[in-house]
């Protein structure tokens, strides 16, 4: 299944005016990578998964994410929120935001 574009676009919006923001096509779906890491990805199922320290998943705005599980498998640090859940701007946002969060703590690749 191809990822969904509209979505897609909302994420680059968001991430317009962020410095070193790549993006790539990656298992069916897109990533946005920041200094080299994935920071939110577009699935292929059709909501984003985020990258997130697995000790702050305690946020309002991650209350509906699920963790992430590929090939049977939860993958640390992974979450994965289904569209219902990033429906609005806002909790997009908050969502990607986080992300990028995030992978700004880690060193660049």
């Amino acid at each position: 299944m191809a990822f969904n574009e509209i979505l897609a676009g909302r994420v680059r919006t968001l991430l317009v005016d962020e410095p070193g923001v790549s993006e790539k096509r990656m298992f069916g779906g897109l990533a946005f990578m920041v200094g080299g890491h994935m920071a939110v990805t577009v699935s292929g199922q059709g909501g984003v998964m985020v990258r997130t320290d697995p000790a702050d998943v305690d946020r309002p705005y991650l209350a509906d994410a699920e963790p992430m599980v590929m090939r049977g498998r939860e993958l640390a640090g992974w979450l994965y929120l289904e569209p219902v859940a990033i429906a609005s701007d806002e909790a997009l946002a908050a969502v990607v935001a986080h992300g990028v969060a995030f992978v700004r703590t880690l060193p660049e690749k």
